[in-house]
C-alpha cells in the first residue's frame, strides 16, 4: 500500500482530542488493523507504536522478520528477541519498546494508549514497568470506534469474503439434495467449494485468521451444519448424521479476506416442508416468512443514524405481534469486520448509533424447541451506506428445499 490506509488519520485525529501522543497496541486484531500483518499464531508478542504526529511502527520477533516484510503495509518494522544471525533492537520486546519510543519525540512524561479491556495481566505489568514516566490510559473504546467504520480495503475485502461465502452455502446445499448426505459431508462440500474459488480467482489474498499463543489459523473459510433436533445447538461439530425427510437443516458459512469477515447462514428443508404445526398452529413455512417479514421490518430502519436498540426494537415487536413473544431473542445481529462477531451486537443494551461504512450481520431467526417447534436460521452480512444499506451475501432469501432428485428451489 503506497500510503497508510485512512484509518491511521482518523485515529491519530482522535488521539490529538483525546490527548494521547501515542498508543501501543498488542492484541492481534489491533497489531494487524494497524500494520496489516497477521503472524497467524502469535507464540511471539506482536506490538505496533502508532505515535500522534508519525505513522505505524510494527514490532515483532525476528522468527517473523521475513513474514512481516513481506505482509505488512506499514514500512517502519523492528525486531526483538533471539533467532540465528538476525540483528534485534534487543533480545525482549520491552527493551526493544523502550529504544523505540525513545526515538519517537514524545515528552518526558507523555500519556500513552494501552487496550486495557483485552491485555493479559502479564503485559499490563510489563507495560507499566516498561513505561514508568508515562500516564497510561484505556485506548480500546478509541480503537473500537475506529474499526467500526470500514476503509475503503476493507469493505472490498468484505466483498470478496461474502463471494466466497455464497460459494459455500451453494455447495453446501447441493449436498443436501442427496439423500446420503450427512452434516459433515455438506460441510466438506463448503469447505471444498471456498478453497477452490479462492485459489482460482483470488490467489493474492490471505484467507487466514487470528490465532492465539498456542495455535494459529491458517484458513478461516468454515462451515458447520446442524439438522433436526441438533439445530437448537446454534454452534456445534458437524456429525455424520444423515438429516431426515421433512426435517429442517441450518447451515451456517462464515468466510475471511484479508482480515475482514462476512457472515451467511440459511434453513435448508429436506423434502417438502412440513406441514405439522408448530408454534399457535404455524407450518415452518409460515416461520420462514415471518422470520423474512421481521428483517424486511428491521432493515427499513438500517441506515445512518438509526439507534442500534431501535432495529432491536422493531424486531420485538414483529415477533410479539406474530405469536413469538415467549421466544424473542437476547439479539438479532452483531457487527462484522476484523471477527465474524466484532465489536457490538444488536440489541436493547447497545447504545450506538449506526453510519455509514459500517458492517453488520442481520440475523432474525426463530426457535421454538420441542415436539411441534419450528427453527429457522437466516443470516446476511449489510454494509452501512449513506443512503440505507446494502447486502454483501447475495445469496438466495426465501425458503430453500432440495429433494432426493437433485433440485433446489427457493421460494
Amino acid at each position: 500500500m503506497a500510503s497508510p490506509p485512512p484509518r491511521v488519520q482518523h485515529l491519530q485525529s482522535q488521539m490529538t482530542a483525546h490527548n494521547l501522543d501515542a498508543i501501543i497496541c498488542t492484541q492481534p486484531t489491533s497489531t494487524f488493523y494497524l500494520s496489516g500483518f497477521n503472524p497467524i499464531i502469535y507464540s511471539d508478542p506482536v506490538l505496533v507504536i502508532l505515535p500522534r504526529q508519525s505513522g505505524p511502527i510494527l514490532l515483532v520477533h525476528a522468527l517473523r522478520s521475513t513474514h512481516a516484510r513481506s505482509s505488512a503495509w506499514t514500512p517502519t518494522i523492528h525486531l526483538y528477541g533471539t533467532w540465528g544471525p538476525t540483528p534485534t533492537l534487543a533480545p525482549t520486546w520491552p527493551a526493544a519498546l523502550t529504544t523505540l519510543l525513545d526515538g519517537c519525540d514524545l515528552p518526558t512524561h507523555p500519556t500513552i494508549g494501552i487496550e486495557h479491556d483485552t491485555l493479559p495481566a502479564t503485559q499490563h505489568t510489563l507495560l507499566r514497568h516498561t513505561l514508568s514516566t508515562a500516564t497510561l490510559t484505556n485506548c480500546t473504546p478509541l480503537l473500537h470506534a475506529s474499526r467500526a467504520i470500514k476503509d475503503p480495503d476493507e469493505i472490498a475485502h468484505t466483498r470478496i469474503a461474502a463471494t466466497l461465502a455464497e460459494k459455500g452455502m451453494e455447495s453446501a446445499i447441493a449436498a443436501l439434495a442427496h439423500p446420503s448426505t450427512s452434516e459433515r459431508d455438506a460441510v466438506l462440500a463448503a469447505l471444498q467449494s471456498m478453497h477452490a474459488h479462492w485459489a482460482v480467482h483470488y490467489p493474492s489474498v490471505e484467507i487466514c485468521d487470528f490465532g492465539s499463543p498456542e495455535g494459529g489459523v491458517n484458513s478461516g473459510l468454515t462451515a458447520w451444519v446442524l439438522s433436526g433436533p441438533r439445530q437448537a445447538f446454534g454452534c456445534d461439530n458437524p456429525l455424520p448424521r444423515v438429516p431426515r425427510p421433512g426435517e429442517s437443516v441450518s447451515v451456517f458459512v462464515w468466510a475471511v479476506a484479508n482480515g475482514m469477515h462476512a457472515e451467511l447462514e440459511r434453513t435448508v428443508w429436506i423434502g417438502e416442508v412440513g406441514l405439522g404445526l408448530g408454534l399457535g398452529g404455524l407450518s415452518p413455512r409460515r416461520a420462514m416468512r415471518d422470520a423474512l417479514d421481521i428483517r424486511a421490518e428491521v432493515l427499513r430502519l438500517l441506515r445512518p443514524g438509526a439507534a442500534v436498540r431501535e432495529l432491536y426494537r422493531a424486531a420485538v415487536r414483529g415477533y410479539e405481534v406474530r405469536g413469538y413473544a415467549a421466544y424473542v431473542p437476547g439479539r438479532i445481529g452483531h457487527s462484522v469486520g476484523l471477527g465474524p462477531h466484532e465489536l457490538f451486537f444488536l440489541e436493547e443494551r447497545e447504545e450506538r448509533m449506526l453510519q455509514a461504512g459500517m458492517v453488520v450481520a442481520v440475523e432474525v431467526n426463530i426457535l421454538v424447541p420441542g415436539a411441534g417447534g419450528v427453527c429457522v436460521q437466516l443470516s446476511d452480512t449489510f454494509l452501512v451506506t449513506a443512503e440505507g444499506w446494502e447486502r454483501l451475501t447475495r445469496f438466495a432469501e426465501g425458503e430453500v428445499t432440495v429433494r432426493a432428485d437433485g433440485d433446489v428451489t427457493v421460494v
